[in-house]
């Protein structure tokens, strides 16, 4: 193992916990949570929080912005929010006596984007992130503008049977590294929280980690070597959630419409790679596969009818599917 990259491996580790521990300062409980978006930040990859108001989804992100350092922006999506109002557009200005159309950036030029419940705006105004979570970088009139590195979309939404809600396009969801379920907590997380948020003082969140400490961990990601074996049994998992593999599990098969593409198995190895590191190997194992898999998939697996009709839940299919690859 190259001496260069067992460095970079514990600093990539004691930067990851610090990021963690800073923002536990004021998340109560949500671990795992906290760790997943984390994950997906170390990735280059955006975040889909979902679960009822008032759980934190809001602060998680508030709180990871301050830890990080970095620019923070925030839009709340309603039904009559315009594209424009995310990416911007163009505006007429005076300019010594001549008045041109002058490109005014909206609230996307960032580095944090929280996408507050997202799944209130019409589809066309969600659709206005498309180019600038794959791309980073927003096209108007013809012109294109890059967004400041590192850029990561960071989005809530509410359960899609609330009204007034929209589902999200399904191309938009694929580029979600993550789809992550935040829950009620428990007796003593929810007296945490009081006791934390009803005093005379507030936790204080200083930054400790930027945003190139972020992009250098990205770098050393990619450095770790993954086994022929292990990502072998990786793409036997995102084929197995396909119905038209002869291997796939007759659950999948019954169930499931449209599978996960490759980029959810992108997704997997680069998150695999963090748990491997996190346990501090140089090696990416079947279990760090496994583990990653519910939220990398949860939100690319397309029901069909009978799936729809019967609340078949993904989390089953998935299971099945990661069975299915032994």
């Amino acid at each position: 193992m190259p001496a260069t990259l067992d460095s970079d491996a514990a600093v990539f580790a004691e930067t990851f916990t610090r990021i963690r521990d800073e923002v536990g300062k004021f998340i109560v409980g949500q671990t795992d949570i906290i760790e997943n978006v984390l994950t997906a930040v170390c990735c280059g990859g955006h975040v889909l929080l979902e679960g009822v108001p008032g759980l934190g989804k809001t602060a998680l992100v508030n709180t990871l912005a301050k830890a990080l350092d970095l620019k923070f922006g925030r839009i709340q999506f309603t039904p009559d929010l315009l594209p424009s109002d995310v990416v911007g557009t163009q505006v007429l200005a005076d300019r010594g006596g001549q008045r041109e159309l002058v490109f005014q950036p909206g609230p996307v030029f960032c580095n944090i984007l929280l996408a507050d419940e997202i799944n209130r705006a019409t589809p066309k105004t969600q659709s206005a992130l498309l180019e600038t979570m794959q791309e980073k970088r927003v096209t108007v009139a013809g012109v294109s503008h890059p967004l400041e590195l590192p850029f990561f979309v960071l989005a809530t939404q509410n359960p899609i049977e609330n009204d007034g809600t929209y589902p999200l396009p399904e191309a938009q969801l694929d580029r979600f590294f993550f789809k992550l379920h935040v829950t009620l907590p428990g007796h003593d997380e929810f007296a945490e929280i009081l006791n934390r948020t009803g005093g005379n003082a507030m936790p204080e969140i200083r930054p400790v980690a930027h945003g190139e400490d972020i992009l250098s961990m990205g770098r050393t990601l990619r450095e770790i070597p993954v086994a022929k074996d292990v990502q072998d049994h990786l793409i036997r998992v995102v084929r197995n959630t396909h119905p038209e593999n002869e291997k796939s599990p007759e659950k999948v098969k019954q169930y499931v419409r449209h599978g996960a593409s490759p980029r959810a198995a992108q997704a997997m190895l680069a998150a695999a790679r963090v748990r491997a590191l996190l346990d501090g190997r140089f090696h990416v194992a079947r279990e760090d596969v496994d583990e990653v898999a519910p939220p990398a998939l949860r939100h690319r697996l397309i029901l069909s009818f009978e799936g729809e009709a019967e609340g078949i839940e993904p989390g089953e299919l998935i299971k099945s599917a990661i069975r299915g690859a032994y």
